[in-house]
């Protein structure tokens, strides 16, 4: 018999089809995952010390903890980097398996999505001047010029805390983003900007003569996670995903990531805590 070029493409393309149909047909996304060998991740990657760029690289704390995942998915983790505003949409439309923000873990998102276990403390605190010695712990900011990131979770934990000061506090300054509240406490324009513990340690850890973090936190106790569909055929994936995270938190790989990038370690849960915010 003599099989004709013709006939070996259709044969091709009947296989083609066969092996996209498999795929399709893939119990849940972490099959699905496994079979294309690739977990893809959306994120911003401006949001240091989780995910920015130096010299167009991607560094951070996300991509060294999702390497560690890849390996023990055995998958090549790929990374999408997007605006904020369209991470969470994507993640509806099923354009990529995860978000890797990460974001906060609180009451609302929790009603809609679903977290891995935390992957580091998100209560709010304040950053300083290391110079000002004023400031040793939280209520020492009352009555003072405060600064803060406009419209984020962080400004109105620090508006109730600052409701609770004695005497008259200013209206904190609002900024456009968390850079430039930094820029203005640097420069002495405020005394203090409230941010989640993760990103302000980072901060002053880059830059220890000029900042400092005040401490105890004044927020309520919070986590970052990173977030997935709340659907059966994401359920495995997540679960796996949370597995490799429990496995680094035991063996001592997440608290070595966080005091490499927070200059700090967190003792974070081992299941997704009830939110408090």
């Amino acid at each position: 018999m003599i099989l004709t070029r013709r006939g070996l493409g259709a044969a091709t393309l009947g296989t083609g089809l066969a092996v996209a149909n498999i795929r399709r047909a893939a119990a849940n996304n972490l099959d699905k995952a496994k079979r294309a060998g690739e977990l893809i991740i959306a994120t911003e990657m401006h949001f240091a010390p989780f995910d920015f760029t130096e010299g167009g690289k991607q560094v951070g704390l996300n991509a060294e903890l999702f390497a560690e995942v890849g390996k023990e998915l055995g998958v090549k983790i790929t990374f999408q980097d997007l605006p904020w505003p369209a991470v969470l949409p994507g993640l509806e439309a099923s354009r990529y398996d995860l978000v890797g923000g990460p974001a906060t873990i609180t009451r609302a998102r929790s009603e809609r999505y679903r977290f891995t276990v935390p992957v580091a403390e998100a209560t709010v605190a304040l950053l300083k001047r290391t110079s000002e010695s004023g400031i040793t712990k939280p209520q020492d900011i009352a009555g003072k010029q405060l600064g803060c990131a406009t419209a984020t979770a962080q400004l109105a934990q620090f508006q109730a805390f600052v409701a609770t000061l004695p005497g008259t506090t200013p209206p904190i300054r609002e900024y456009q983003s968390f850079s430039e509240a930094y820029a203005d406490l640097a420069a002495g324009r405020v005394v203090a900007v409230a941010n989640s513990l993760p990103n302000i340690a980072y901060v002053a850890k880059q830059r220890p003569n000029v900042f400092s973090v005040v401490q105890p936190p004044f927020g309520a106790k919070s986590y970052f996670g990173y977030i997935g569909r709340k659907d059966a055929d994401s359920a495995p994936l997540l679960d796996a995903v949370d597995a490799a995270i429990v496995k680094m938190r035991n063996d001592g790989r997440l608290s070595a990531l966080q005091t490499k990038w927070f200059g700090q370690a967190f003792d974070t849960p081992d299941t997704v805590p009830v939110p408090t915010v």
